[in-house]
């Protein structure tokens, strides 16, 4: 038996990558989440409800992406 260490190599590479693209995704969505809900920030160009609107989408588009790259490894793992 031989084991293939480049490829062993790509896989662990791509598995930290992902990971670290799917804890930055879920910290966004939180940040997001957490304007959404009303901190107090100066005011700024955009009105206080386009900013919190924009922040819901931001949140909701961060939380999709996470739960599609979890739903997507579930798939590869479960055999259907």
């Amino acid at each position: 038996m031989d084991i293939e260490w480049g490829t062993l190599g790509g896989v662990f590479g791509v598995s930290l990558g992902i990971t670290i693209v799917v804890v930055v995704m879920f910290s966004l969505g939180i940040a997001a989440r957490a304007r959404a809900a009303g901190e107090p920030r100066p005011a700024r160009a955009l009105p206080r409800r386009g900013r919190e609107r924009w922040a819901m989408v931001v949140s909701a588009v961060c939380f999709a992406a996470c739960l599609a790259v979890a739903g997507y490894g579930i798939d590869l793992i479960i055999p259907g």
